[in-house]
């Protein structure tokens, strides 16, 4: 729905107060319409004397209401709307029916809208379908809906007074406590409560739960509670009707039956905490065998067997790094920023020789992916920068690994390079039988769906591509 001054500033010669007073009965039009079950119109008139402008309209989630297409933003001849038109013109309130297709009638009843001054600026029209319209309660839901626009004052972004549903339950309490209307939603929540007939009763009675409705009548303004009574969890709003700033003509009580919710929100902690411990003893679990492998490489007298089970030491802890990640988050998707800082620290600290003066540089931008692509990711940066650090340095004592990662239009770029000796002259990445580029290589094209690059660069610099599309709904 726009807003109401969107329209008059364009459309009329309202002054800005005016449209100030129109802006704030536009902010709670849609809960003025389910209230009433009835479609809402707003009109005023246009810079045109002898026509009239639709600055607002919306339509009710309670009730059907039959109708054409919204005419919001559009004029209309005076003479095309008689009961609008007498309305703006005398202030006075009028019900009538207008036909809205041949032979096919509605209910319409029509209010002033007054600034400070009490003068007339606009009128607000409630149409019901006639069915609507012989319901016994109808006349009080309207009535009620329109003290509620003439008379509110609040912010356009309140909350409490956001839209109902057709499954809420609607109440209203007179200004003596009384309980004068109640919906058949409002019926059966309180029979399942154990309260017969709510219609009658008084609000101060214990079995009304009525508690929110005095603290809103005390304050004079809208309240709203969780209430959980046995196995049923209702959310309770009140909002007070207040005339001239003092008397409180009646309030108006809506519940909300949230106990499905409240269980599916419960069972999700429960999922989201499973999958959480889950994630926990993965991670412990690929930390055991890391440290079995360790024990290994520590009793074995072969170089090259030591070799091998490090290497196997750090892809399994790299894994492990996206598992402690996911153990401590409810989603399931990994900041790869977060996860490459591990892996440079973890393998730096694992491989380094201790006399080797080795510098870092890592300048990355935030690229959030599916733990499933991470945890690929995470085993190829594990292999490039283990690597590096063991034959990009070789014959020397002191150098730079770096990782850049960026965003580009359709693909994030993830660079790891190093200043060391390069790549040999006759070295072919593609023909390659190394098991760690083998492994760089099928990651990357087969789990992550992206391209891998290798070449020298004063140094060795691998780049690796990923679409954006890998990346939940982007």
């Amino acid at each position: 729905m726009v807003v109401a001054g969107d329209i008059c500033r364009k459309m009329t010669a309202l002054a800005p107060a005016q449209i100030a007073v129109l802006d704030n009965i536009c902010s709670i039009l849609g809960l003025a319409s389910d209230l009433a079950h009835a479609q809402v119109t707003v009109y005023a008139k246009s810079c045109n004397e002898k026509s009239l402008v639709t600055i607002a309209q919306v339509k009710p989630n309670t009730s059907f209401v039959q109708q054409n297409a919204t005419i919001l933003g559009t004029t209309v001849h005076a003479s095309e709307e008689p009961l609008i038109w007498r309305t703006i013109s005398t202030g006075e309130a009028i019900r009538g029916q207008r036909e809205w297709a041949l032979g096919m009638w509605m209910e319409m009843q029509v209010y002033p809208i007054r600034d400070a001054s009490s003068n007339v600026i606009a009128v607000v029209s409630f149409e019901s379908s006639m069915e609507e319209a012989q319901l016994e309660s109808h006349q009080l839901l309207v009535e009620t809906a329109q003290l509620m626009l003439a008379t509110v004052r609040i912010p356009s972004s309140s909350k409490l007074y956001r839209s109902l549903s057709a499954s809420d339950g609607i109440i209203i309490v007179d200004d003596q406590g009384k309980i004068i209307f109640a919906n058949s939603t409002a019926d059966s929540i309180y029979k399942v409560l154990a309260v017969g007939c709510i219609v009658g009763r008084r609000i101060y009675e214990r079995q009304a739960h009525m508690g929110l409705v005095q603290k809103a009548m005390v304050a004079r303004e809208a309240c709203e509670t969780e209430l959980t009574e046995g196995a049923m969890t209702l959310v309770q709003r009140a909002i007070p009707v207040i005339v001239n700033g003092v008397s409180i003509v009646c309030i108006v009580v809506i519940l909300t039956d949230v106990t499905e919710l409240k269980k599916k929100e419960k069972e999700l902690l429960i999922k989201s905490a499973v999958i959480q411990e889950i994630h926990h003893r993965v991670k412990n679990n690929l930390q055991t065998i890391a440290s079995l492998l360790r024990l290994q490489a520590r009793r074995t007298k072969s170089q090259e067997v030591k070799a091998a089970l490090q290497e196997s030491v750090n892809r399994i802890a790299s894994i492990s790094v996206v598992h402690e990640f996911l153990s401590q988050q409810d989603a399931e998707f990994i900041d790869v920023a977060e996860v490459t800082k591990n892996i440079l620290e973890l393998v730096i600290q694992n491989m380094l020789e201790p006399d080797f003066d080795l510098k870092t540089r890592f300048n990355g931008q935030t690229v959030i992916l599916p733990s499933e692509q991470a945890s690929s990711l995470a085993l190829v940066i594990n292999e490039l920068i283990q690597n590096s650090i063991e034959h990009g340095f070789t014959g020397r004592r002191e150098g730079i690994i770096g990782v850049e990662i960026s965003t580009l239009a359709d693909a994030y770029k993830i660079e790891i390079y190093d200043n060391g000796i390069g790549m040999p002259l006759n070295f072919n990445p593609q023909a390659s039988n190394s098991l760690g580029l083998q492994i760089v290589r099928t990651l990357i094209e087969s789990d992550v769906g992206g391209s891998f690059e290798l070449y020298n660069d004063q140094g060795t610099h691998a780049c690796i591509t990923i679409p954006r599309k890998v990346e939940g709904g982007d």
